[in-house]
């Protein structure tokens, strides 16, 4: 065992944003030239200390590196970029005086230089921006930062321990920059990433550190573009030259997010101090553990058994948890109590949410209960089940009331969902629709938005005001169809052929129907970090989905009832509102997918019989839900398909249904992507230059198509010329009459000097191909 143990109690990591998004304010008030960057790094500094000292607080030891240091400013991948010294050459005139201003360079870009490209985390909502990494990319140990938080931590009397994304992850996650030479991959560095880690970790221990967290959540993906049993065996190469260097701390290697069971017994025998299996999406390798292999690998290492979910917000069944950590103890493994992965997915403290049905509240856990059913698991894995029998029962007893509980199961809801045929999933012919839609006479490469428009300093004060009961229903209503019509006629001046309301009545693109639809509760302060300064509040999906009535008709009709052009009626698809929600643990997702699609299909019915005939259901998080197990992902394609298409198939011939996806690698799922059957799919493409039209092109895919020339993540405007470019590589890979012009995604946080300038260029762009 190492000289130090971890404690029996530990969490790989805890939401960095704030209570109420503290960092979010700080960060953005910084970008505006109103704050310092010294003002910012204070803050950041109390945040982290006002973190540490509450974990101490919810039980885990203050010795020994039970706390992790787990802070980001922007994202955790890029802070390895930083740490690395990996700035891709095409930002070496851009990167500012400061790491902090690397950072964000990176991050947002700025006139002349495209920000690091965007993806999603895994199959989470979380996003990170791609290292950029070819053959001359520089690399060079850059510990500042850990360092400096390592020294905070002590200042508070607290032994915290630095986390950092792991080589071989990082090197996977990562693309070949423009410059690189055919055939090179990131991972080909592998050996001298490794090098540079070891200065990292020379650096931490000479810092103090007593141990270190290097995730390594690749290790449970076959998403990846090396096949899971290669990845294992970099993992074994990287690790056993880290653990044979002399000067660094313990080593606590992670494999969070899926099952390593089948890794397992060869990462016991890794040279590090501690290796984390996720055991709530994972499992044990019942053969090694039966047969005493897995302890006899573990001798000398301790297991982090991830037994509480990080990923949801129910209260973990704690008699089965512990039963699990149990099981691994008496194999004679030295064992500790963990999370399955960083608490980073959750908002922070189910106690902030006082507006919430309080039977509904009684069932959830976020971040803080997380840390305290960790710290419980502890102790009675210590001191034996009796010592804890207090704390059993009471979550046994909350377990039996949830689902007991009216409106967890609708004997309706479930009858209806069972009465859906194949005939249900099904829309007419391709080329029937496609001729029965020329009648909305819409132009070749036709120019158009994805749906919100920004939410304006206005538009929340409203908002807020309406809420607070400062204004009626009526004043409200007002200013919202003033609202709507200023966006339809601002849409006109700039020359677009299909319009959007712009969803000024919109607060989130899920959180709006969750407020509608029976089945959903939503919290006041869950906020949780989707990339950067963004973060959204996840609804909570906790019992049968219902529409009890319309809920966008009466902004989509009054919007075309403004204008002669087209106007899109805006849902939000089955399979997205359940990626960006909380979701019900207790029956299987595509039967709770099934449920939401039924009530958008009557949803897709009034907005026709309103005289709607565009309707786009974006589904950005298709991807985003596939499962990490390659042998599990047909079956998420199937059923996740299947709703979309229960929503949709509905429709009439003449009805153009158009949906969004964004910001993941598609070409995997392309096959998914044209059974949606959708007639138009607008996608992400600006960042990566089109990455998606060769996939496409070479699938022979045959409907309408709008890879985004706009990336509204940044606050850049790009010019026509940029715009123009990016539409003539689409263009030379799929036909004319098939091709949208669009940004990559919604408005909604983007400012209207850039929207209205970054737009007009749109359509400029979008009439130069057109007429050439």
């Amino acid at each position: 065992m190492p000289a130090t143990p971890l404690p029996t109690a530990t969490i790989l990591g805890y939401p960095r944003i704030g209570r109420r998004r503290e960092l979010k304010r700080a960060i953005e008030s910084f970008w505006k030239g109103n704050t310092s960057e010294t003002e910012l790094q204070r803050t950041a500094s109390e945040l982290r200390a006002a973190t540490r000292a509450h974990l101490v607080e919810l039980g885990l030891p203050a010795a020994g590196g039970a706390v992790p240091e787990s802070f980001s400013f922007y994202d955790q991948v890029l802070d390895a970029t930083i740490a690395l010294g990996a700035i891709p050459h095409r930002f070496a005139d851009a990167t500012g005086g400061s790491d902090l201003a690397t950072t964000f360079a990176l991050a947002r870009g700025d006139k002349d230089h495209q920000p690091l490209e965007m993806t999603k985390w895994f199959d989470t909502n979380y996003h990170y921006s791609v290292p950029e990494i070819d053959e001359r990319t520089p690399l060079a140990a850059n510990p500042a930062a850990l360092v400096a938080q390592l020294a905070e931590a002590a200042a508070q009397g607290i032994e915290s321990r630095p986390v950092l994304v792991g080589p071989v992850t990082y090197l996977l996650l990562a693309k070949a920059s423009d410059d690189a030479a055919a055939g090179f991959r990131p991972i080909d560095r592998l050996d001298e990433v490794v090098a540079v880690y070891a200065e990292l970790l020379a650096a931490l221990a000479a810092g103090g550190a007593g141990w270190v967290q290097l995730d390594e959540p690749a290790l449970v993906s076959d998403s990846l573009a090396v096949p899971r049993a290669e990845i294992l065996t970099l993992v074994e190469r990287a690790y056993a030259t880290l653990g044979a260097a002399t000067e660094r701390p313990s080593i606590l290697l992670t494999a969070p997010y899926g099952d390593s069971s089948a890794a397992l017994t060869r990462l016991g025998a890794l040279p590090v101090e501690a290796v984390q299996a996720d055991l709530v999406r994972g499992t044990l390798p019942e053969a090694d553990l039966s047969s005493g292999a897995l302890a006899t690998a573990f001798a000398g290492t301790q297991l982090v058994a991830g037994v509480v979910d990080g990923r949801n917000i129910w209260r973990t069944d704690l008699r089965a948890a512990l039963a699990t950590a149990v099981r691994v103890q008496d194999a004679g493994i030295a064992t500790v109590i963990g999370t399955s992965n960083s608490l980073q997915h959750v908002p922070h403290d189910v106690a902030d949410e006082t507006k919430l049905d309080a039977r509904l509240r009684s069932w959830l856990a976020f971040a803080d209960q997380k840390v305290a059913q960790v710290a419980i698991l502890a102790r009675g894995l210590a001191a034996g089940t009796a010592a804890v029998e207090s704390e059993l029962a009471e979550v046994d007893a909350i377990l039996a009331d949830r689902q007991a509980a009216p409106g967890v199961r609708d004997a309706a809801v479930r009858d209806r969902a069972g009465a859906v045929t194949a005939a249900d999933r099904n829309r007419a012919a391709e080329g029937d629709r496609r001729d029965a839609q020329r009648a909305l006479d819409i132009p070749e490469l036709a120019t158009t938005t994805i749906g919100s428009f920004p939410q304006t300093t206005e538009i929340r004060k409203a908002r807020a005001a309406f809420g607070r009961g400062e204004i009626d229903q009526e004043a409200y209503d007002g200013f919202l169809r003033d609202e709507i019509a200023r966006v339809i006629r601002l849409q006109e001046e700039i020359g677009l052929d299909v319009l959007v309301h712009g969803e000024a009545e919109r607060n989130d693109m899920v959180q709006y129907f969750a407020e509608l639809l029976d089945g959903f509760a939503v919290t006041e302060h869950g906020w949780v970090q989707s990339y950067g300064t963004r973060a959204t509040r996840p609804s909570i999906l906790w019992g049968d989905v219902s529409r009890p009535a319309p809920m966008t008709v009466a902004w989509s009709g009054y919007a075309q009832s403004l204008t002669e052009r087209p106007v899109k009626g805006m849902l939000t698809g089955p399979v997205t509102i359940l990626a960006w929600s909380f979701v019900r643990d207790d029956q299987p997702l595509s039967d709770t997918a099934e449920q939401v699609a039924l009530a958008l299909r009557d949803e897709i019915d009034d907005l026709v019989d309103a005289g709607i005939k565009i309707v786009q259901v974006d589904e950005p998080a298709l991807r985003e839900l596939l499962p990490l197990d390659a042998d599990r992902q047909a079956a998420y394609l199937d059923w996740s398909v299947g709703s979309f298409r229960l929503a949709t198939s509905g429709a009439a011939s003449d009805v153009q249904i158009h949906t969004h996806l964004c910001y993941s690698e598609f070409g995997e799922i392309i096959d998914a992507v044209d059974g949606l059957d959708a007639d138009v799919t607008s996608i992400e493409a600006a960042r990566s230059r089109m990455d998606v039209v060769d996939p496409l092109g070479d699938h022979g895919y045959s409907r309408g198509i709008g890879p985004g020339v706009y990336d509204i993540h940044s606050p850049r405007v790009p010019s026509v010329a940029e715009q123009t470019e990016l539409i003539q590589i689409a263009a030379a890979r799929i036909p004319g009459e098939q091709l949208w012009v669009n940004p990559d995604c919604g408005l909604k946080t983007r400012g209207y000097e850039e929207t209205v300038a970054s737009l007009t260029n749109l359509v400029q762009a979008a009439r130069a191909v057109r007429g050439a």
